[in-house]
Order: C-alpha cells, then sequence, then structure tokens
C-alpha cells in the first residue's frame, strides 16, 4: 500500500459531519448535564450553541469549541482543511476570532501509511495559517478509524456575541454558503467522483461573513454543518422562541447536489436529520419528500445561517412569531 492508492473514505463507516451522533440521541444523552453554570458562564450547555463563552473582563470572553470527524475526502491534505475550516467555524459562528488550536488525531497506525497522517496535519495547519491561528501541539491515539479536528480556543466581544438563543421575528434568514456537500460527499465515498467544487465550499473560511454580521450588529446566527440547515435552524429557532418560512427555491446549492439526490445518494445522517425536525415541519405545495432530504442533507464545514440580510449573500426565508419551520 502507498499514499498514492489509499482511499481514506473507505475505513470509515461515515464522513464528515455526517458521522455525528444523531440528534436527538445525542440531546437525550446530555439532557440534565448543565451543572457547571457559573456567573461568569456566558454561553454554555443549554442551548447547544456553536461554542462555548466564559466571560473573562466585562469586555472580552473566551470561547472554546471542538469538532473532529472521519474521512470526507480521499485527498488527505484537502481533509485537513476541510476539518480545520469545520472546526474554526465555531468561532466565527459565535462573532469571535480563533486564537490557538491544538490537533485531534486518531490514526490506525499498523494499517495506513503515516505520511498520510502528516498530510493531514500539513492540510490542517495551512487554513489555520490562513486564519491567522497557530497551531500549537495536540493529541494523538490509535484508532482503527481515522479521525481528525482541532479543539480551538477564541475571543470575542461579549456585547457582540452572535447567539442561536438570539433570534426574533420578522428579520430575514441569510446562508452565506450553498448546500449539497452532504450528498456530493457520499457520492465521492461510494464512487470515487470528485467535486471539486465542493471541497472548495468546505475549505471556505466564514471568517469574512461572520465579521460583517458583527459589524452589521446582528445578533444571532450559527454554522450549518451535520444537523443539515433544517436541523440547525430547527435548534436556533427552538432556543429563541421563534418559528421560520424558508423559500426551497432561494436556497443555493452546489453544482451537482441535485442530481446526486436524485441518483440516491442520500446518507443515515441526512434521513436521521429529517427525521428529527419532521415534526415542526409544514411542508407548502408542491414541496417534495426530495426537497426535505435536500434542506436536511448533513452539511461538513457549511456556511452560516444568519438571522438578519448581509449584502453579498442570498435570503432564504425569514423568521416568525410561533413555533415550527414553514417550506415553501
Amino acid at each position: 500500500m502507498t499514499p498514492e492508492t489509499v482511499r481514506l473514505t473507505g475505513y470509515a463507516r461515515g464522513g464528515g459531519c455526517a458521522c455525528k451522533i444523531p440528534p436527538g440521541e445525542l440531546e437525550d444523552a446530555v439532557r440534565g448535564l448543565t451543572g457547571q453554570a457559573r456567573d461568569n458562564v456566558v454561553v454554555g450547555l443549554d442551548d447547544g450553541d456553536d461554542a462555548a463563552a466564559v466571560l473573562v473582563r466585562d469586555d472580552l470572553a473566551v470561547l472554546s469549541t471542538a469538532d473532529f470527524f472521519t474521512p470526507v475526502v480521499d485527498d488527505a491534505y484537502d481533509w485537513g482543511r476541510i476539518a480545520a475550516a469545520n472546526a474554526l467555524s465555531d468561532i466565527y459562528a459565535m462573532g469571535g476570532t480563533p486564537v490557538v488550536a491544538i490537533n485531534l488525531v486518531g490514526w490506525p497506525r499498523e494499517t495506513l501509511p503515516m505520511e498520510l497522517m502528516t498530510e493531514v496535519l500539513r492540510g490542517g495547519l495551512a487554513v489555520a495559517e490562513q486564519a491567522g491561528c497557530p497551531v500549537i501541539g495536540g493529541h494523538s491515539i490509535d484508532d482503527p478509524e481515522p479521525k481528525y479536528g482541532m479543539a480551538v480556543t477564541g475571543v470575542a466581544d461579549p456585547k457582540k456575541l452572535l447567539r442561536n438563543d438570539a433570534a426574533s421575528p420578522g428579520l430575514p434568514l441569510t446562508l452565506t454558503k450553498p448546500i449539497g456537500v452532504g450528498l456530493l460527499n457520499n457520492r465521492h465515498k461510494r464512487t470515487g467522483e470528485v467535486c471539486a467544487e465542493a471541497v472548495s465550499v468546505m475549505i471556505g473560511l466564514n471568517r469574512a461573513a461572520a465579521q460583517a454580521a458583527v459589524t452589521a450588529g446582528i445578533r444571532a446566527a450559527t454554522d450549518v454543518t451535520g444537523f443539515g440547515l433544517l436541523g440547525h435552524l430547527y435548534k436556533m429557532c427552538r432556543a429563541s422562541g421563534v418559528g421560520a418560512v424558508i423559500d426551497r427555491g432561494a436556497v443555493p446549492l452546489i453544482d451537482g447536489a441535485a442530481e446526486a439526490l436524485r441518483d440516491g445518494f442520500v446518507s443515515g445522517g441526512t434521513r436521521r436529520n429529517l427525521d428529527w425536525v419532521r415534526p415542526s415541519l409544514r411542508p407548502g405545495p408542491g414541496i417534495s419528500e426530495d426537497d426535505l432530504l435536500l434542506l436536511a442533507d448533513a452539511q461538513t464545514s457549511g456556511g452560516l445561517l444568519i438571522v438578519g440580510e448581509l449584502p453579498g449573500y442570498p435570503v432564504i426565508g425569514h423568521t416568525v412569531a410561533g413555533s415550527g419551520i414553514e417550506v415553501r
């Protein structure tokens, strides 16, 4: 076996954020684990936000997050870049700036060449350098299934945090990246076909969108990852006590995503996402099951879902008073 002949996705049951524990099962497992609340904890476990926020000064909050997953593409360097961008996204989704990261690695050292692990780490370092975030050390284990990600620490102005519990009714919903990477990644895993646009979307940082949102005074946002657009919107609506309307035709798609859906490349994670949010969905006339599966597609390193309008990014719906999500 040589690094050039290895298909990394063949060593993982799932891929990327689609390998997350299903949201309903996860919430059941962590329900009640809120005993670490302190006066200086600004954002904790209660609403499942993207990162924790702890107040260290009146004008400074420290953000903390960790994210890792199994191979989402076969190219080791690209996997590293994608995993790093995904981990950094949690800091951006809170309106923060990443300041330091550490690597988290699981590697089947007797099965896969160590040279491939080096490439994964090199990819992660490249994206972290782009973000201006030093990577200082990390932790690794011998693992039968390869895994990679980062624990990231960031900082933010506590008065300007983007939170998933701060949405108000009557505001536009903006999405900063197209969706469909879950379908395209599943096609890649099963056929080997590479979608360059999907890789480009996943390695892209959410830094510019986050900075624009903070500058515009926006208060509510989250990033769209393994629970899909519908899942993360549902979490934000539930935490904020609002409802939402999604315009299916306004949601941007990566080229090839619709065809991958047609050809059946739907992950188990996507189907579990839809099952989880279905009781809160109100599909309008003409909205098909395929439409809902697309909106529930398990993303990896997706964009920001912002409650407010950002110039240059598509508005895909709006928040409303009440509860539930209507899809038109």
